[in-house]
């Protein structure tokens, strides 16, 4: 359609689904409601479906004011069937009545009047998502999801996947966790189990907890040191910059003489790498100023605690994280803000509204800074979670660049992630990452050297999660913990049960190898 013959039928609004030629249904999240004299609802902010006449502009509320209603479908111009939750409930993992449940449900806008469809089955305590038509709207298709909680021991003991690979060269497959994470060597593989209790190793004996954490605190973004057996591990609230978390050390963990430590003592601090020799970490902080920049740990044994100091790498009024060490310890890759265009919301439905690219730093010279990857200027995309190939000529990143067809409303809720960020592409550096003088001196400054081309990794609406790279091929026979790959079909593991034949939905992470022995 050409940009001269569409005009705007309705503002903020999402997921449209047509009633007939002049009749369009959708969702939005609505602003805070002023209460009904007399009454009081359990929260001032719902979801709401609405319907819109396009030749009027007309636009009427179809699902009651003090309820959930999303993800319409329109049966015909006044029927629409919705995703409701009728009564708030305390919380992932809380107990919950049958309102407190994803229920499917069906509208007549012309009276407000409700036909409930899944409260009237036997699997009424389940989830239901994103309705759909069948047979010319005779029947109504919905997915369905149990949210009962197994033990983490339970969910992680399992078999990894292999997927199928879009890179003719490299393998895929993933763990039953998320941040994974392979020494250097490829004999040990390092994850965090879904509920972020307990830092995973998988090694010569087998499968086993390296750290656990008992307390309100979560684990996240573990990494090895790339020159000797210590795990670095975050360790604090998820996702939230203005609670304090720790990087800490755990030392020999493979000799099971483990020893756990903090390598920070202030701050927000998490995403540590390893320098490529061992002796140094980078990572992003909030440091003193409260923006979460880049900072050097000159020294990953003693790290930054009774008053050391770290170096600070970058410095702005933006979000630079996600860090990772070039395997030839040149360069460092982050993800960040700084290029987020002026009058740009701070928030997107109280969530990280994107703006995310990719960035190459020299860990010696901040002044060299290169923009490699970015999902647009003045789209609120993200590109996050670089990670480098083992030879650095190529960089895997989670991203959205093939575009998020879906609004996280309709999706299942997990406590630990934020948003859908999309797939794993995987893309190319140019061989001259740097603008040169003749003389071969640096030319200082930030240079835009977008690479265009990218190859999508794997498919999903949901978050994959980050993703890591090792040289070591599935075959070799350093890597004991690839005996984990199931030889046979493999059934996901999912700290969700399965019941009445409902779908549960897990978090995992991916990791990149060669198919062939280098």
């Amino acid at each position: 359609m050409s940009p001269h013959t569409r005009r705007m039928v309705v503002k903020n609004g999402g997921w449209p689904t047509w009633g007939s030629d002049n009749v369009i249904f959708f969702h939005r999240k609505d602003d805070p409601i002023i209460h009904p004299p007399g009454q009081k609802f359990p929260k001032d902010v719902f979801w709401g479906v609405y319907r819109v006449e396009i030749s009027t502009c007309i636009v009427k509320r179809v699902t009651p004011l003090n309820i959930d209603g999303f993800t319409p479908v329109a049966i015909d111009p006044n029927r629409v069937v919705v995703v409701t939750v009728r009564e708030e409930s305390q919380g992932l993992g809380a107990a919950r009545v049958v309102d407190q449940f994803r229920q499917i449900e069906i509208f007549d806008s012309r009276n407000g009047n409700s036909t409930k469809i899944t409260q009237n089955t036997k699997s009424s305590k389940a989830d239901h998502f994103n309705p759909f038509l069948i047979d010319g709207g005779k029947l109504i298709g919905y997915h369905r999801g149990r949210s009962d909680k197994l033990s983490f021991d339970q969910a992680v003991e399992r078999p990894f996947q292999t997927l199928d690979s879009s890179l003719p060269d490299v393998g895929l497959f993933r763990v039953s966790g998320v941040f994974p994470t392979i020494s250097k060597d490829g004999k040990r593989l390092a994850f965090v189990d879904n509920e972020f209790k307990a830092v995973w190793v998988a090694d010569s004996n087998g499968l086993h907890i390296a750290y656990e954490e008992d307390g309100p605190d979560r684990l996240f973004s573990p990494v090895w040191n790339q020159r000797d057996d210590t795990l670095y591990v975050c360790v604090g609230p998820s996702f939230n910059m203005k609670m304090k978390v720790n990087i800490n050390a755990i030392t020999n963990v493979s000799k099971y003489r483990r020893q756990c430590y903090a390598l920070t003592d202030q701050y927000n601090n998490a995403f540590p790498s390893s320098s490529p020799d061992g002796k140094k970490l980078v990572y992003r902080s909030t440091g003193k100023d409260g923006f979460k920049n880049l900072y050097i740990m000159e020294d990953s044994k003693r790290g930054v605690v009774n008053g050391r100091e770290p170096r600070r790498l970058t410095k702005g009024k933006w979000t630079d994280t996600h860090c990772q060490w070039s395997p030839n310890g040149d360069w460092i890759v982050f993800s960040s803000t700084r290029d987020k265009p002026a009058g740009a919301p701070e928030s997107d439905q109280g969530l990280d509204p994107g703006y995310f690219a990719v960035y190459l730093v020299k860990w010696d010279n901040p002044d060299v800074l290169v923009r490699v990857m970015t999902s647009g200027s003045d789209i609120s995309g993200h590109v996050n979670h670089p990670c480098f190939s083992p030879d650095g000529r190529s960089i895997v990143v989670t991203a959205d660049l093939a575009g998020v067809s879906v609004d996280p409303i309709s999706l299942p809720l997990f406590e630990h992630s934020v948003r859908s960020y999309g797939d794993i592409f995987s893309i190319d550096l140019p061989e001259d990452h740097l603008v040169r003088y003749q003389d071969g001196n640096y030319q200082y400054g930030k240079h835009i050297r977008d690479v265009k081309k990218f190859t999508r990794i794997t498919h999903s609406k949901y978050e994959y999660s980050t993703a890591t790279w090792t040289k070591f091929a599935t075959q070799d026979p350093n890597r004991a913990w690839s005996m984990r790959l199931p030889a046979g079909d493999f059934t996901p593991a999912c700290p969700y049960k399965q019941r009445d034949g409902g779908e549960s939905y897990h978090m995992t992470g991916h990791l990149l190898l060669p198919k062939r022995c280098c």
